[in-house]
């Protein structure tokens, strides 16, 4: 049984809100209560602004193999489809699905699979001529996105097509004593102001107003304190994240900002300090 009073015994408890507070715990890094005397901390915000993926994820081994078992069990099963009904016998247009419906075959079943046919050589080839004819009529020019994109290659940060599966993050590098650092963009709330319009007020001011943003919800997702290295009664530095999204545009930076990358979380982590990312990292997606 605990001697503490009920005063002393509550200093001993951490209050979490909704949000996730990250809280340095470095060796480097010296615990300061609060006391009376100490300094008010200045209160920051930050947003995590990011770029949904734009392309379905590539499936796995598994998933390509139970895709393709449950394709034959329906090719198995299903009906045959009244062509006949459908299409006029001898047209065109009964020769193209017939084409198809061969190469569907093939893909359920195999590359070995092949129906006899009862048509010459001779009348294939001129059918077939004439499906790939009513093809190039019928093109669209629709072009898929492809699944490497060129700044994938590229290496470049600023393209907001890179990494078309993954979620990323924009970073923008500032400099601090001298030395350049990465983090998300952030500043000092106003007083009075309500901390999502300070995050988004910050968003505009470091990386323009030449996007198409929105953020999630008025509650942060999470808060961060940065470490203090010494005794000296200088006031806490505390974050607020906001979660944002962008839809369009592209980033601007203003002056005082060096540079500006877009990026997932595990190229996050090479970029940002040690401290900064145990703090932040459980807001991000690993997708």
């Amino acid at each position: 049984m605990s001697r503490l009073g009920p005063c002393r015994r509550a200093r001993h408890i951490v209050s979490r809100g909704l949000a996730t507070a990250a809280v340095d715990v470095s060796p480097a890094s010296s615990v300061r209560s609060p006391g009376r005397g100490a300094p008010k901390p200045v209160l920051h915000t930050a947003v995590i602004l990011n770029r949904a993926p734009i392309l379905t994820p590539s499936p796995t081994t598994f998933e390509r193999a139970f895709y393709a078992y449950q394709q034959r069990i329906r090719r198995a099963l299903h009906n045959p489809f009244p062509s006949e009904f459908y299409f006029k016998q001898g047209s065109l247009l009964e020769a193209r699905f017939n084409a198809e419906e061969r190469f569907r075959e093939r893909i359920a079943w195999g590359p070995t699979y092949a129906k006899k046919e009862d048509i010459s050589p001779e009348q294939k080839a001129a059918e077939q001529a004439a499906i790939d004819q009513m093809a190039l009529q019928e093109k669209s020019d629709d072009k898929l996105m492809p699944r490497v994109h060129p700044s994938d290659a590229a290496r470049d940060y600023h393209s907001l097509d890179r990494k078309g599966r993954r979620n990323i993050y924009l970073l923008i590098e500032n400099t601090q004593n001298g030395k350049s650092v990465w983090e998300f963009p952030r500043g000092e709330a106003e007083q009075g102001e309500l901390l999502h319009q300070a995050a988004q007020r910050e968003l505009f001011a470091k990386c323009g107003k030449h996007m198409d943003t929105w953020i999630v919800a008025r509650k942060p997702i999470g808060m961060y304190k940065s470490p203090v290295l010494d005794a000296t009664p200088t006031p806490e530095n505390i974050t607020f994240f906001f979660k944002a999204h962008i839809m369009a545009g592209q980033v601007r930076p203003a002056e005082g900002v060096k540079d500006f990358a877009w990026v997932t979380k595990q190229e996050i982590e090479k970029r940002v300090k040690r401290v900064y990312w145990e703090g932040v990292k459980d807001m991000l997606s690993d997708h």
